[in-house]
């Protein structure tokens, strides 16, 4: 009688969740590494476009990463080019990160393999649908923010 009360317990949606963090997290990083990126690098490229001229502190935290991961992320874009660091005018202990050249042209570029990874998640998906999705994904991170 048990197993029979398991089989039909309907699926959690933080199981749910999960698997599809785990397949994005594999197939982006996948995708990026054929550019030469890592998804932290990815992501940490991405704010930078967002909100240029941002500290470290101030990447790690929109990046959802440790400072000390951050430092790491930023080491290795710096080494490749792809962001330099100015002084803040207002502190000069803290370096402001932004954009180069090459880090934006590479940030196009995986952008593009991105959109790929999403279209393959979406499917047969609709605009409407990905937008009401991509809705209820917002407010899901919204309310768990604000807990």
């Amino acid at each position: 009688m048990r197993d029979r009360r398991h089989a039909a317990a309907p699926v959690r949606l933080t199981y749910l969740a999960g698997q599809l963090d785990k397949f994005l997290t594999r197939q982006l990083s996948e995708a990026l590494a054929s550019h030469g990126l890592t998804l932290p690098q990815y992501t940490a490229l991405s704010v930078l476009r967002a909100r240029a001229r941002s500290s470290n502190a101030q990447l790690a935290q929109r990046s959802l990463i440790t400072p000390q991961a951050a430092s790491a992320v930023v080491k290795s874009m710096e080494a490749n080019g792809w962001v330099t660091r100015v002084a803040d005018p207002f502190n000069r202990r803290v370096g402001l990160l932004s954009l180069t050249q090459a880090g934006e042209t590479l940030l196009d570029q995986c952008d593009g393999a991105a959109d790929r990874v999403e279209q393959s998640m979406l499917g047969e998906i609709d605009e409407h649908g990905s937008q009401m999705l991509k809705d209820l994904l917002s407010t899901c991170v919204r309310n768990l923010r604000a807990a």
